[in-house]
């Protein structure tokens, strides 16, 4: 088992350490389209995986760190020494020319910035204020450790159906979609909508269910609400999992909420 070296909106930290993950005793290869802070694929540590998103931010750092960690620790040192107010502003308002210097920037932004939050504004650019943290190397980073844990991976940036459609039998799939468990009840479709479009769960459900009927194992993440319930009802099994929402600022506003998780050929 390894730690995450991302925080990431949604991240399943919480649930990759309790007892409540679907997972088969054992498996050829992991995939996992949504990868974010890849909280599941570090606990599992599998020997072969395909590992996939669709910010491309995201896989550069990812393909960084499998393919140059050394020169990526380098680089955070030297962020962790200049840090302050001034210099993370100055960072975020602009980019680097190299692979190298921009995975730096992001994980550098990821650890000082509010809350790990990602997010553009419309022009696509990371928008996201200073937050409190000011640690930017951890005492457990240990990058080579990570590097070698990804050297057997296909880390691809590319959309969710192309990498579900490489799933057979003998693979277990991790599918962590895009969602909020705010408005679980009252008016999800369109809380969700930005997030990850109606249209975009129906696709995801008919290439859930593909991969299922191809023999591929299953377990997919989402809100606790009717619509989602009603669209895998006749394809996976149905497990809702109480837990703290952490998403809220404030601690004393952080309620207990539930999630949904679908599983299929366990």
């Amino acid at each position: 088992m390894a730690e995450p070296f991302l925080k990431w909106a949604g991240g399943k930290r919480w649930l990759a350490h309790s007892s409540q993950l679907p997972c088969p005793r054992s498996f050829e290869r992991y995939i996992e389209p949504f990868l974010g802070g890849g909280a599941i694929f570090f606990h599992l540590t599998p020997q072969k995986a395909i590992l996939s998103d669709i910010n491309p931010e995201l896989i550069e750092l990812y393909c960084v760190m499998r393919d140059s960690p050394t020169e990526l620790m380098d680089l955070m040192k030297r962020h962790h020494k200049l840090h302050n107010n001034t210099y993370y502003y100055s960072i975020r308002n602009n980019t680097p020319d190299t692979r190298i210097e921009r995975a730096a920037r992001m994980l550098y932004l990821n650890r000082t910035c509010w809350n790990g939050l990602y997010r553009v504004n419309l022009k696509g650019v990371f928008n996201v204020p200073i937050g409190t943290k000011s640690s930017v190397v951890f005492e457990h980073d240990d990058f080579e450790a990570i590097a070698k844990l990804l050297q057997d991976t296909d880390i691809q940036c590319c959309d969710f159906e192309e990498t579900i459609s490489k799933a057979k039998a003998g693979d277990f799939i991790f599918i962590d979609p895009p969602y909020t468990v705010r408005h679980n009840l009252n008016g999800f479709i369109k809380y969700n909508e930005k997030l990850f479009s109606w249209d975009d769960q129906i696709r995801l459900k008919n290439s859930v269910e593909k991969a299922i009927e191809r023999g591929a194992s299953v377990t997919v993440t989402n809100a606790d609400h009717d619509s989602i319930k009603d669209l895998y009802k006749e394809i996976c099994e149905y497990h809702s999992i109480a837990r703290s929402s952490i998403l809220a600022g404030r601690s004393d506003r952080r309620t207990r909420t539930t999630e949904v998780i679908f599983s299929a050929n366990i």
